[in-house]
């Protein structure tokens, strides 16, 4: 309580306490001046949340996001004012756009000062809120537990996302009621207050499937968020229909299930799988945008198909395709009423789902077996994600970075279990986000082998955080694709530019070098044949390690994407 007889708690402690009572156990963050009260407060209370010192706001950041999404619960941030506001805002975009809900605290200079050009002062709320589910600033303690309310419950209803709150200097040293220190415990996990189906839409949309002669299901990350693996499964066996994913919705649906089709789209699929949307008269889309990567550019599926659609959030259905049924509606409760309608209907319609995605997956095999048993060198990206295939936990979860990591693991990696076990920034595939991120699901999920996969471009953005990772006594264990060059965006050069390579080449650097420079364990292998035993010894060792694959750049590979940017 506030120190200076008043019996009150001051802003800074009610927010500790108002954190607190939403169920809050870790935070991820960095101090700065403006934050003062805030970590005094958290110094002086007892409390049970664990505070994890970063070393930059915009990781921060991804470790809330990865921390939210294996643990259902709100990931929490924290940075100061000026500079600390604009780094952390990445993760917030990411966040936002990928429907995981995050609060990013962010102290500032005192209302008082505002317009007297005091040091890191911007304006905070303008600049988060076109990025933002919600946001504010509380400059009247007063109001500060209502405000924290609201944050939680606009972050965990509907579609959830990301939220932002200011934190005045003056705010966190005024008063506030005790008696308004509450917290409705209905938004400490995600998704909270589910929205029902319409139940005219969904005997529609199961008079539609019943008939159905080659329909196929595509799953976002909705199913995933929302927990509807079982009913996914269950309407996948009465319909013997093929369920396809996006990169996001992997966990659907375990990918070794007879019905599991894999990721479609230009980044994983592959022809096979683009024949299983092709050939679909009626195309299921669960919890998913139907954006330009999942469709090839709103290709496939083609505008003839009858389209039904289930979301959360209304905006998305109907964007990109002319929707005979639209079902807006939590994931799982949507699935939960299409099954209980479908199991009250005669003569169901087989869709023939086991031999078709049987189909899709041999097409990938075919090209993907002699690649994973090579021992050509440089490395190919084949021969990593067979050696992890083959020694990874089922539960293991593996974050992967855009650029040479997520395409090979989106297509070829085989989940073998549903639910999150793999994590990837899809929304807007920002380098440096999977080591952080694998930090944020080490902590949400301490007992779980956790893999953070990048390559050298991103190590360069995120290096700095393996002293985090120390320091905090985290076994993360870390493979880096090393190449030397900005792959995505040369290869994109050599398919739609005439090979006209600019600026996209950079030094080698000695990765094991600069991990053991910080305390990790780290291998450098160049010959494939060594990739599985030195990743026996990574999973050994009980500490963070780091494995350095000197592997083929992206444009020379058989990456599984089918048209790069032209």
């Amino acid at each position: 309580m506030a120190s200076d007889g008043d019996n009150r708690p001051t802003g800074a402690e009610a927010m500790v306490r108002m954190l607190e009572a939403h169920g809050v156990t870790h935070m991820f963050g960095l101090c700065g001046d403006t934050t003062l009260p805030f970590y005094d407060a958290l110094a002086r209370l007892d409390h049970n949340i664990h505070h994890i010192l970063t070393r930059d706001e915009r990781h921060a950041a991804y470790m809330a996001d990865g921390y939210a999404r294996v643990t259902g619960k709100p990931g929490v941030c924290e940075g100061p004012s000026g500079g600390g506001a604009t780094y952390i805002l990445p993760g917030l975009v990411e966040a936002n756009e990928s429907s995981v809900p995050i609060l990013a605290i962010t102290t500032d200079v005192s209302t008082t000062a505002r317009g007297r050009y005091p040091l890191t002062e911007l304006d905070q709320v303008s600049m988060m809120r076109p990025l933002t589910k919600w946001n504010t600033s509380l400059d009247d303690s007063s109001r500060l537990p209502a405000m924290m309310r609201t944050a939680f419950r606009a972050m965990t209803t509907g579609r959830p996302g990301a939220v932002h709150l200011a934190l005045p200097f003056d705010t966190q040293k005024g008063y506030v009621d005790a008696g308004e220190l509450w917290a409705d415990p209905r938004h400490q996990t995600y998704p909270a207050e589910r929205a029902g189906a319409d139940p005219d839409a969904i005997r529609e949309a199961a008079a539609i499937l019943a008939k159905a002669k080659s329909a196929v299901a595509i799953c976002g990350g909705g199913p995933v968020i929302a927990g509807a693996e079982a009913p996914l499964a269950r309407l996948a066996d009465l319909l013997d229909l093929p369920i396809a994913t996006t990169v996001s919705g992997q966990g659907a649906i375990a990918e070794t299930d007879p019905r599991a089709v894999g990721v479609v789209g230009t980044n994983g699929g592959v022809q096979s799988t683009r024949d299983v949307v092709e050939a679909a008269d009626v195309v299921l889309f669960i919890g998913c945008r139907a954006g330009s990567v999942t469709t090839e550019r709103w290709r496939w599926p083609s505008t003839d198909k009858t389209i039904i659609h289930i979301d959360s959030d209304p905006m998305v259905i109907g964007a990109n395709y002319s929707t005979a049924v639209a079902i807006c509606a939590d994931a799982r409760l949507a699935l939960d009423a299409l099954v209980a309608e479908l199991e009250g209907l005669s003569g169901l319609a087989q869709q023939n789902g086991a031999e078709r995605a049987a189909a899709a997956w041999q097409g990938k095999l075919d090209a993907y077996g002699p690649l994973a048993a090579s021992r050509d060198r440089p490395i190919k990206p084949e021969v990593v994600i067979q050696g992890l295939m083959d020694i990874l936990d089922d539960d293991a979860v593996i974050v992967a970075d855009p650029g040479t990591p997520c395409p090979y693991f989106s297509a070829h990696y085989r989940w073998r279990i549903p639910g999150r076990h793999f994590i990837t920034n899809r929304a807007h595939g920002a380098l440096g986000y999977a080591l952080a991120a694998a930090m944020g699901a080490q902590v949400g999920r301490p007992n779980s082998q956790v893999l953070a996969v990048m390559g050298d471009g991103s190590f360069g953005f995120c290096c700095g955080e393996y002293e985090t990772i120390v320091r905090n006594k985290l076994p993360i264990k870390s493979v880096v694709f090393s190449n030397a060059v900005y792959g995505w965006i040369k290869a994109g050069q050599e398919s739609g530019f005439g090979q006209r390579y600019y600026n996209v080449d950079f030094n080698r650097t000695d990765h094991a070098a600069v991990a053991s420079a910080f305390g990790v364990k780290s291998w450098t292998v160049e010959d494939p044949a060594d990739f599985a035993s030195v990743m026996k010894q990574t999973l050994e060792h009980d500490g963070p390690t780091l494995v350095d694959v000197i592997s083929q750049p992206l444009h020379e590979a058989a990456a599984p994407v089918s048209e790069w940017i032209a």
